[in-house]
């Protein structure tokens, strides 16, 4: 049965169908880091990998410096939840180091993915898409994560130039050869995330999908599906931007908040913003970006300890009821704007 059907219609029935069919080989690698609970899991890409379709993300740990001990608690009761897959990036400040600070001693319970790109030699913030500043890059993270290797590296939403010029995907690919990492990727979105994909020398696909950003449902996840590429979805749920009555001052929601107002969905405005429950804006959010095409695992970033099962639990009612799946886009396609393109 395939994994994606129209509807996504029952994430445990079909994931159990999929684990069935995984050879006994790649089984025994990757048993120790199955998730538990009652997620669904995901074979990501043609990788050896199970997913969990609900990952962590380390972006907000690093930039609102979160304290160790809240990031230990964090971490360590979503890998007892069902965790299985971490995401962060060089440039996250100390996000890489407080996630290998707080459960470097549980590494074979999750897969770890990591970005590259944003951090130069002396590790300050800037920019190196060169074979070496890639592959320096690649020997920090490993440092700083305490593992001796990476699932999976990408590259950080670098340009379709950058790209075309080749010189940064060598570098991940001697990475890769140097058994430094398993698989590597692209991470961002539009054209030069088309490109990724057109390419052919990815495993995988980073990209922005959420209910106000869907040009990535059209423009890059059917052909990253035939290419049986695996497929993070960043920002799944919008910044959650349904939570301001007014524009936000904070520019990362900015632009999300101004589309919503637009879309006028009616479950994430007026008293409907303050639904909890599957039903509720941010389960609403979470399952209709899991039940697109392609689309492997959802990176979530948060700093309260609670909020990962939390946010499992919502995702445990599985797909979207198909009418309100095909309002949302409908609604989607009525009223975007052509320069919505996806959000780095």
């Amino acid at each position: 049965m395939s994994m994606r059907s129209a509807s996504r219609r029952d994430f445990l029935r079909l994931s159990a169908a999929a684990t069935a069919a995984i050879s006994l080989r790649d089984l025994a690698r990757a048993a120790p880091r199955l998730a538990t609970g009652g997620l669904e899991r995901r074979r990501f890409g043609k990788t050896d990998m199970q997913v969990a379709v609900l990952g962590f993300g380390g972006a907000e740990i690093g930039y609102e410096k979160t304290a160790q001990e809240t990031v230990a608690k964090l971490l360590n009761a979503a890998l007892d939840a069902g965790l299985n897959v971490v995401d962060t990036s060089a440039c996250y400040i100390d996000s890489e180091v407080s996630i290998g600070e707080a459960i470097g001693a549980r590494r074979k319970e999750y897969y770890l993915f990591t970005k590259c790109g944003h951090v130069i030699a002396d590790g300050k913030r800037g920019e190196d898409w060169s074979k070496e500043g890639v592959l320096a890059s690649v020997e920090r993270s490993l440092k700083r994560l305490k593992t001796d290797v990476l699932d999976l590296v990408q590259l950080h939403s670098c340009s379709k130039d950058v790209l075309e010029q080749g010189e940064c995907i060598e570098g991940l690919e001697l990475a890769k050869k140097q058994g430094k990492t398993r698989y590597i990727g692209y991470s961002g979105d539009s054209q030069a995330a088309r490109y990724a994909v057109e390419c052919g020398r990815f495993d995988s696909l980073q990209t922005s999908c959420n209910f106000v950003d869907q040009e990535c449902i059209e423009l890059t996840l059917p052909l990253a599906k035939e290419k049986q590429m695996g497929v993070v979805a960043k920002r799944p749920i919008a910044n959650a931007v349904w939570r301001y009555e007014k524009k936000p001052d904070n520019g990362y929601h900015e632009k999300y908040w101004q589309r919503l107002q637009d879309l006028r969905y009616e479950w994430a405005l007026g008293e409907a913003r303050t639904k909890e429950g599957p039903d509720g804006p941010a389960g609403t959010a979470l399952r209709f970006t899991a039940m697109q095409p392609a689309v492997d695992v959802l990176i979530v970033g948060t700093t309260k300890p609670e909020r990962w099962k939390q946010n499992a639990t919502l995702m445990e009612a599985g797909p979207l009821a198909k009418e309100l799946e095909a309002a949302i886009r409908a609604r989607w396609k009525a009223v975007a704007k052509p320069d919505w393109t996806g959000q780095t």
